[in-house]
C-alpha cells in the first residue's frame, strides 16, 4: 500500500502539532514522527492475514485509517507537550488498538512478526558486538555523560521493597534504549517512568515503582532539586509554609490560610504515605490537582492533602487539630472527598460542592434563568439535574400570543449546547441530566434525544437524560394497561403529588380527558411505551430509568417539598422549588480500608465516618454558591451525600465472589454500618451546632429512620415492595438519640460513582464490580494499563502467571472465563462486570437501598442484552424498591462470543433470542449493535468524569 494511500484522515493533528514528536529507531536514531507509516504498517498486518483480495477492499483501508487515528491520540496524550516515542512503543500501542478493535487475528500476525525481527535484530546485534557509545544529555544546560549509577540508584530506589519480581534492570534497560545522544535530563527521567510502565502489565506492583519514579520528578519540579526519601519528612515539613504563602500571594488560596499554625501542620505531615500511590492515582493528581503557577506545580501530594484539609477545617475552633484530623483521613485513603471539594477547597472561590438540583418553570423567563443558572453552576464544576416536566407539551396553547407551544425539546437542546460551552473551568467537561416524567405529552420525542438519526435540531448528543417514572405507570405495564399522556399546564398538580395523591389525581384527569374536556392529550399501551423506554435505553444509553415514588415516599423531607429529579448521576434526591435549588457535597469511604481480620472494622468505620460527616457539614458553609437559590436551599436543609468505594476490592479481601448471595448480604450489612453511622454523626453534630432548620416535620422528627420507610412504600403501592428486611444493628438506640438531639443534616447518604477519586486511591470505582481484570483507563490524564493485583497474587500462588496468561487476557478483554487453566472457584472470583449475571446487581443495590436516605449510582451490566432480560432487569428494580438505576452497559453479541470462547456464558441470553416480553420491533433494535457498547465514564471516555 502506497504510504500516501492513507490519506489525511490517517493524522488526526496538524502538522504543526507533529512536529514536536519524533521517533527513536532501534539503532538510536532520531528521525521526525510520520503517522503515514504506522498506517502503512498495519496494512501489512492486514495483508499478512487477510491476502492481496482480502486487505484491497475500501472497508479495509478505512479501518486502517480509523486505528491509525486511535493509535496516533493515544500515543500523543501519552506525552501531550511533546517529546519523543521508542518504536517499540507504537508498536505497543498498535498491538493494542488492533486487539481493542476486534482484530485479533491481525495483532497476532504483528505480534509473531514484531517479536522474530526482534530476534533477527538481537542475533545481528550479538555478531556484531560494537562498543557501547557514551550517551551525553542536557543538564542544566551543560552537556555532561549520563550517570548511569545514578539512573541505577534511582530505578533500584524506586523498586525497594516491592517484592522479588519488581526489578530494576528491566527499567534501567528499557530507559537507555529509549535515549539518544544529547537527550535532556528531565526526558531521562520521563523515559525512566515510561520504561517503568510498560511493566505494569507484567506484574502489578510496577505501578507503585513507577508512581515513585513520577514522584522523583514532582519532587524535582516543587522543590527545585532532587530529594532523597529519607529527607522528604524534613523537607515537607520545611516546604509546607513556603507553599501556602507561595499560594496566597499568586493569589490562588485564601489568605486565611496563613491564619493556621503552618510549622505545627507541615510537622504533621507524612511523607511515607507518597508512597501508597499507583500510578494512576498519582499522575491523575499531577495533572488536574496540584496547584502550579505559571504550570509549574506548588504542591507535593501530602502538601495537597493538608490544604484540603485546611480548606475544609477554616470555622472549626480549634482549626489545626481538626486540619490534621481531616488530614489523616485523606492521606490515608479511607475517605476522600469529591473532586471539586479536592479541586478548591482553600482557595479564594471555594466551590466545593458536587451536584446541583433545579426545576425549570413553565414561562420563558424562568427558562432562560435556569439555563443561565445552569451555566453558573457548570462554570464552578458542579454537575446538574434538571427537571423539565413543568414545560407545556409540544401543540398546548399558549394564552399570551394565542400560539402553540414547541414542547421542551428545542429548549434542551440549548441546554446542551450550554453544557459544551461552559466547561468547568477547562478542568472538565459540563455535564447535565435532564428529567422528564412519564405522563408528559413530549415523552416519545424526549425518549428519542440521544439518537444519532433523524432531525440534529431536535437531538441532544452531549446531554443526559432520564425518565422520573410514577409508580401507577409501572403497575400499568405489569397489568398491561394503557397510558395517557398530557400537557402539563392542563394539570399542574402531577408534578407535586405522589403516591396515593397522585394516582387520585391522574385517574380523575384521565376521565376528564376521555370526556375531551382535556386538549392536547393522547392514548398510549403503556406496554409499548416501556418497551420504547428499554429500545433507547439500549440503543443509545438513555433516558436513564428513575422511579418517582420511591425517591418520595422514602425522602426525609417530604413535609418540606417535592423531589422532582435526581442529579446528575442519580444518587442525589432532594426537593426542588422555585426558591431553592437543591445542592449536595460528596465525600466516600474507602470499604477496603476497613475490613481486619477477614471482616468488617465497625471501630474504625464510625471513627472515619464522624471525621467525613464533620467535613461534608463543614463545607455547607465554607462553600462558595453561585446561585442564591443554591445557598438558601443548602443552608436550610443541610444535605450532605456519604458514599462509599472499593466494595468489589472488599470482596476480593473477603475472597466472596460478587455474583453470590454472601455478597448480597455483605452489601447489605456493610451497608447498614456506614448508613447507622453517618446517621449517628449527624446526630452527634446537632447536639454540637444545632438542628437544621427545617427538621421539624421531618420522617426524622416523627421517628421514622430510612429502613422504615420500606413499610411506607409498600402501603403507597399497594404491595409491589419485597425487600430483605433483616437488621444487625440497634436502630432503636438510634431513634431515641435522634429523639433527643436531632439531625444536623436532612440527608446523609449517597454513593456517587466516584470515577476520579477512587483512581487517585487505587480502588475500584464505587460498588462497581470489576469491568476487567486486565484493562487500559483513559481519561484527561492519558492511558493507564490496570491490572488485577488480588488476581495476579492467586495466579502466582497457583504458578499460573506467566506471558502467555497476559496474553490472554489481552485477548479476552480481562476475562479469565476462556482460560481452561484457571481453577473454577479463581475464575468465580474474578469474575467481571459483564459476566455476572445483572440480577445480582439489582439485588446487592435493594440491600443497601434500604438503609439509604438518598439513592445510589447503579450501573447495570448486560451482555448480549435481550428485550426480556432489560424487561425483567428493571422490573426488578423497581420492585426491590430502588429509587433509580444509571447507566446502562452492554456489549454486543459478537463480542459476547469472543469473551466466552468455549467455555462459558456471559450473563445474558443472546440479542437474537429475545423473549415474547418485548415484541418484534424492539428485538430488531436489540440485535443490533448498541450505542453503548462498553463506553462508559472515566474510563473509555477521557472526558466523562462528571461526578467524581
Amino acid at each position: 500500500m502506497p504510504t500516501g494511500s492513507t490519506g489525511s484522515s490517517a493524522e488526526p493533528a496538524g502538522a504543526s502539532v507533529l512536529t514536536q514528536y519524533q521517533i527513536i529507531r532501534r539503532n538510536g536514531a532520531v528521525v521526525p514522527f510520520e503517522p503515514s507509516k504506522i498506517a502503512v504498517a498495519m496494512m501489512k498486518a492486514f495483508l499478512a492475514v487477510h491476502g492481496t483480495q482480502g486487505a484491497a477492499s475500501a472497508s479495509v483501508r478505512e479501518t486502517v485509517d480509523a486505528l491509525t487515528q486511535t493509535v496516533v491520540r493515544a500515543l500523543m496524550r501519552s506525552r501531550p507537550g511533546g517529546g519523543t516515542f521508542h518504536i517499540e512503543d507504537v508498536q505497543d500501542h498498535v498491538e493494542l488498538g488492533l486487539m481493542r478493535g476486534g482484530h485479533h487475528e491481525v495483532a497476532r500476525a504483528y505480534v509473531l512478526y514484531s517479536e522474530r525481527r526482534s530476534q533477527e535484530r538481537a542475533h545481528q546485534a550479538e555478531a556484531a558486538k560494537p562498543a557501547e557509545a557514551t550517551l551525553h544529555v542536557m543538564d542544566g544546560g551543560q552537556r555532561v555523560p549520563l550517570d548511569i549509577a545514578r539512573l541505577q540508584g534511582l530505578i533500584e530506589a524506586a523498586c525497594a521493597n516491592l517484592g522479588q519480581d519488581v526489578k530494576a534492570d528491566p527499567i534501567v534497560a528499557e530507559t537507555k534504549r529509549n535515549l539518544y545522544d544529547g537527550v535532556p535530563i528531565e526526558e531521562v527521567f520521563k523515559a525512566a517512568i515510561l520504561a517503568a510502565r510498560t511493566l505494569i502489565e507484567k506484574d502489578p506492583d510496577y505501578t507503585y515503582a513507577t508512581a515513585r519514579l513520577l514522584l522523583h520528578t514532582v519532587v524535582k519540579e516543587v522543590l527545585g532539586e532532587e530529594v532523597p526519601a529519607a529527607q522528604m519528612g524534613e523537607r515537607y515539613a520545611d516546604y509546607f509554609p513556603q507553599a501556602i504563602k507561595k499560594g496566597v500571594q499568586n493569589e490562588l488560596l485564601d489568605e486565611k490560610l496563613l491564619q493556621f499554625d503552618l510549622t505545627r501542620l507541615g510537622a504533621a505531615l507524612k511523607p511515607e504515605r507518597d508512597l501508597q500511590f499507583d500510578y494512576l492515582g498519582l499522575q491523575t493528581l499531577y495533572d488536574r490537582y496540584f496547584l502550579h503557577v505559571r504550570k509549574s506545580r506548588i504542591e507535593l501530594p501530602q502538601t495537597f492533602f493538608m490544604r484540603v484539609a485546611m480548606g475544609l477545617a477554616l470555622n472549626e475552633i480549634d482549626r489545626e487539630a481538626r486540619a490534621i484530623e481531616f488530614y489523616e483521613v485523606l492521606s490515608s485513603f479511607d475517605f476522600m472527598s469529591s473532586t471539586p471539594t479536592l479541586f478548591n477547597a482553600g482557595t479564594l472561590r471555594s466551590q466545593l460542592s458536587s451536584c446541583y438540583l433545579t426545576t425549570v418553570p413553565d414561562d420563558l423567563d424562568g427558562i432562560y434563568e435556569s439555563i443561565k443558572e445552569n451555566a453558573l453552576l457548570s462554570k464552578f464544576a458542579g454537575g446538574l439535574g434538571n427537571d423539565w416536566t413543568r414545560v407545556r407539551a409540544l401543540g398546548a396553547h399558549i394564552k399570551g400570543t394565542n400560539g402553540e407551544s414547541q414542547g421542551v425539546v428545542p429548549f434542551l437542546k440549548v441546554v446542551n449546547d450550554t453544557a459544551v460551552a461552559v466547561n468547568q473551568g477547562g478542568k472538565r467537561k459540563g455535564a447535565v441530566c435532564t428529567y422528564l416524567e412519564t405522563w408528559h405529552l413530549d415523552i416519545e420525542e424526549f425518549l428519542e434525544l440521544r439518537k444519532n438519526t433523524g432531525d440534529d435540531r431536535r437531538r441532544t448528543h452531549d446531554m443526559n437524560t432520564a425518565n422520573w417514572i410514577p409508580d401507577l405507570f409501572m403497575k400499568r405495564v405489569i397489568e398491561k394497561g394503557e397510558w395517557s399522556l398530557f400537557s402539563p399546564n392542563n394539570v399542574p398538580d402531577l408534578h407535586d403529588l405522589f403516591g396515593t395523591d397522585f394516582e387520585k389525581a391522574y385517574l380523575a384527569y384521565e376521565e376528564k380527558a376521555a370526556r375531551g374536556e382535556i386538549k392536547p392529550y393522547k392514548k398510549v399501551s403503556a406496554t409499548d411505551l416501556w418497551r420504547k423506554m428499554l429500545s433507547m435505553l439500549f440503543e443509545t444509553g438513555h433516558p436513564w430509568i428513575t422511579y418517582k415514588d420511591a425517591c418520595n415516599v422514602r425522602s426525609p423531607q417530604q413535609h418540606a417539598g417535592v423531589v422532582h429529579s435526581s442529579n446528575l448521576c442519580t444518587e442525589i434526591t432532594l426537593n426542588t422549588s422555585d426558591t431553592e435549588t437543591a445542592v449536595c457535597n460528596l465525600g466516600s469511604v474507602n470499604l477496603h480500608r476497613h475490613l481486619s481480620n477477614g471482616q468488617l472494622d465497625h471501630a474504625k468505620l464510625q471513627k472515619t465516618i464522624n471525621t467525613a460527616m464533620r467535613m461534608l457539614d463543614n463545607v455547607i458553609d465554607i462553600n462558595y454558591y453561585a446561585v442564591k437559590k443554591a445557598r438558601d436551599s443548602n443552608l436550610r436543609h443541610r444535605p450532605v451525600g456519604l458514599g462509599l468505594m472499593g466494595f468489589q476490592d472488599a470482596l476480593y479481601e473477603l475472597r466472596i465472589p460478587y455474583a453470590s448471595n454472601e455478597a448480597v448480604e455483605f452489601a447489605d450489612r456493610s451497608m447498614e454500618a456506614i448508613c447507622y453511622y453517618a446517621y449517628w454523626a449527624s446526630t452527634e453534630l446537632a447536639r454540637e451546632r444545632g438542628r437544621y432548620s427545617s427538621y421539624r416535620g421531618s420522617l426524622w422528627d416523627q421517628g421514622i429512620l430510612p429502613p422504615d420507610t420500606l413499610d411506607l412504600l409498600a402501603r403507597e403501592r399497594g404491595g409491589y415492595v419485597d425487600v430483605d428486611r433483616s437488621a444487625n444493628l440497634d436502630w432503636d438506640a438510634l431513634r431515641n438519640k435522634i429523639a433527643q438531639d436531632g439531625m444536623r443534616n436532612s440527608n446523609c447518604v449517597a454513593i456517587a460513582p466516584t470515577a476520579t477519586i477512587s483512581n487517585i486511591i487505587g480502588v475500584d470505582a464505587s460498588i462497581e464490580p470489576c469491568f476487567g481484570n486486565l484493562s487500559v483507563k483513559s481519561n484527561l490524564s492519558g492511558e493507564f494499563t490496570v491490572i488485577n493485583g488480588y488476581l495476579v497474587k492467586d495466579l502466582k500462588r497457583l504458578g499460573l502467571w506467566d506471558d502467555v496468561m497476559v496474553m490472554d487476557l489481552k485477548h479476552f478483554d480481562g476475562s479469565l472465563r476462556p482460560i481452561d487453566r484457571v481453577p473454577q472457584d479463581v475464575k468465580a472470583l474474578y469474575a467481571t462486570a459483564f459476566e455476572v449475571e445483572p440480577m445480582w446487581l439489582v439485588e446487592a443495590a435493594a440491600r443497601r437501598q434500604k438503609w439509604i436516605d438518598q439513592a445510589q449510582s447503579l450501573n447495570i451490566y448486560m451482555a448480549g442484552a435481550s428485550g426480556k432480560k432489560l424487561d425483567e432487569t428493571y422490573k426488578l428494580a423497581w420492585l426491590r424498591g430502588l429509587k433509580t438505576t444509571y447507566y446502562l452497559r452492554t456489549t454486543s453479541a459478537t463480542h459476547a462470543e469472543k469473551s466466552t470462547g468455549r467455555t462459558g456464558q456471559l450473563n445474558a441470553v443472546s440479542a437474537h433470542g429475545v423473549e415474547p416480553a418485548m415484541s418484534a420491533a424492539p428485538a430488531a433494535t436489540m440485535a443490533a449493535e448498541p450505542a453503548t457498547d462498553i463506553k462508559f465514564c472515566a474510563i473509555d471516555d477521557p472526558g466523562c468524569e462528571a461526578c467524581q
